[in-house]
């Protein structure tokens, strides 16, 4: 995104959204059938892909709420909806790797069978002290690499649980995908 502006800009895209929290309750309801919460997470991933396009635009709010505090503090006043805005936790802090970590000399494995377990690049910490800080990749469509980290220190936070419960959720959503292409199958025979 960062390409679309002389000397670069960064922004941040909030994929916190009324609709990710309707796939997100529906998906966690048996009671919800596969063909709906096949519908809700097609429209949470909707709403997503037009907020990350907005937010490559110049659209999105942070940066300008960041503005809003340099003016403040450059002109001395104190806004309470400034305050407010950027006082909130940041309990989830996450962040995509470069692509080009996986290309290279750098990037290479001399014992096969331990090539699922080598991923390239970083991560970073947690920036609250009850939170989680997670970079990702997602180099091809058979890979997703994840660097989670937390404080020890905070009883709210466990990495191993974090890692263990992305990866159950991570199944689950590809056992959705798998029934919605069942059900699609089966209707479609004679």
């Amino acid at each position: 995104m960062t390409r679309l502006y002389l000397q670069g800009r960064t922004e941040t895209v909030r994929s916190n959204t009324i609709e990710a929290k309707e796939f997100v309750l529906a998906f966690v309801d048996p009671a919800v059938p596969v063909d709906k919460k096949y519908k809700l997470l097609l429209k949470a991933a909707e709403v997503h892909a037009k907020k990350y396009k907005d937010c490559m635009n110049g659209k999105g709010i942070d940066r300008h709420l960041f503005a809003l505090y340099v003016v403040c503090k450059g002109q001395g006043y104190e806004s309470e909806f400034v305050k407010s805005a950027l006082s909130l936790p940041w309990t989830l802090s996450t962040s995509q790797q470069p692509q080009q970590q996986m290309s290279g000399q750098h990037f290479s494995v001399n014992e096969p069978e331990l090539a699922h377990l080598i991923s390239p690049g970083g991560g970073f910490g947690p920036v609250a002290d009850d939170g989680y800080g997670i970079s990702y990749m997602v180099p091809d469509d058979h890979k997703v690499f994840f660097h989670i980290s937390s404080k020890i220190s905070s009883e709210q936070t466990n990495s191993e649980r974090f890692v263990r419960l992305l990866f159950e959720s991570m199944a689950e959503i590809k056992e959705l995908f798998e029934a919605v292409k069942t059900a699609k199958n089966q209707n479609c025979k004679p």
